[in-house]
Formats: structure tokens, C-alpha cells, sequence
């Protein structure tokens, strides 16, 4: 069982509003992603709230999905990592790591990165595009207790270099796997690029 871990948990302290509740299309942008995860094969969507809790999952209320509350989410990405682990069903083997302000990562993307998983016997599974590693990634829960006593100030960047040979690339042809949104600028050039 691979369960998709969406890390929503973040201020948008640089953006200065809540950037996952900003229009994307038809959508907002946690919509538009949480889309994508559940027209991939992954088997369970979790999302990992945090600043803005209430709005959010006002928001993706008609998604059946499970949501974990990172009571700690200002102390980083890697904080919301943990929750979003300790929430997963027990019999989940993989976690995909994905980033709440990617919305144009296409399925096919995810598709790719877990036939990798099943076919490489590799337990880290990074797409790539133009030699430049991305999100989102695809981990074994092999790592679990690893992952639970990384340090936060390098987070899971610490597990990809310490098991260099765990992992496994996959090419992509596109370049959303090294773009978020931090920004007004960033956000208007997503919304161009979609």
C-alpha cells in the first residue's frame, strides 16, 4: 500500500494569505492537487493540516481522505513529514512525500514514480528533470525510524544522501517537479505555465 502524504501545514508567511486556498483553474490549489493523488494509483490520500486548519478542510470536506493535524507546524516541513507518518495505516509500505504548492505535478508523474517503486526494488524513488532532483518523492517505510530521527534543519535531504544507493531517478519531461509557490510571482507564472 503506497499512501500519498499532502503537506498543507505551512503560513504562507512570503505569499502573506493562505496559498493553498488561492484559485487554480476552477479549483484552488489543494483541490487541484489532492485531484491529482486520487486519480493516481496510490492508495490512500492523507493530508497533513496545520496554519488555517479550519479553512482548508473546509475546503476539501467532499474528498474522502484522511486528515492529520500537525500541531507543531511551525517547526518545519519535516514536523508535517512526521505526523503525516504516524497518521498512516499500518499496512502502508511507501509514503509519497507531496508539497501542498505543487499543483501542476501531472499524474503521470506519480504514475511513473510508482511504477519505479514496484519494478527498481529501490526504496527511494526521485523524479528528475534536466539532472535536477524534485518532488514529489516516493520513500519505503523501511526508513520509518530514520525519517523519525532525522534532523529537522536538513529534513529528508539527510535520508537521500545517506542511502545514495537507495535511490532510484526517474526522468521527467517536465519541469513542475522543481517549481512551487512562495509567492505572488511564483503563483502567477504557475498559473501561466498550467
Amino acid at each position: 500500500m503506497i499512501c500519498a502524504l499532502i503537506l498543507a501545514a505551512g503560513e504562507s508567511k512570503r505569499m502573506g494569505k493562505q496559498k493553498l486556498l488561492l484559485p487554480f483553474g476552477r479549483k484552488t490549489i489543494i483541490e487541484r492537487i489532492i485531484e491529482n493523488m486520487k486519480k493516481s494509483s496510490v492508495d490512500e490520500t492523507l493530508v497533513v493540516l496545520g496554519a488555517d486548519k479550519e479553512k482548508i478542510e473546509e475546503k476539501i470536506k467532499r474528498f474522502s481522505l484522511k486528515i492529520a493535524f500537525n500541531p507543531d507546524f511551525q517547526k518545519g516541513m519535516l514536523s508535517s513529514v512526521l505526523c503525516g507518518l504516524s497518521a498512516c495505516p499500518e499496512k502502508a509500505r511507501a509514503v509519497m512525500i507531496v508539497l501542498g504548492d505543487q499543483p501542476s505535478i501531472p499524474v503521470s508523474v506519480v504514475e511513473r514514480l510508482i511504477r519505479a517503486y514496484r519494478k527498481s526494488g529501490k526504496g527511494i524513488i526521485l523524479p528528475v528533470y534536466k539532472k535536477n532532483r524534485g518532488h514529489p518523492l516516493l520513500i519505503d517505510l523501511k526508513y520509518r525510524k530514520e525519517i523519525e530521527n532525522l534532523s529537522p534543519e536538513i529534513g529528508l535531504r539527510q535520508l537521500v544522501y545517506s542511502h545514495s544507493d537507495d535511490v532510484f531517478e526517474v526522468k521527467v519531461k517536465t519541469s513542475a517537479i522543481l517549481r512551487d509557490i512562495d509567492n505572488f510571482e511564483d503563483y502567477e507564472s504557475e498559473l501561466k505555465n498550467n
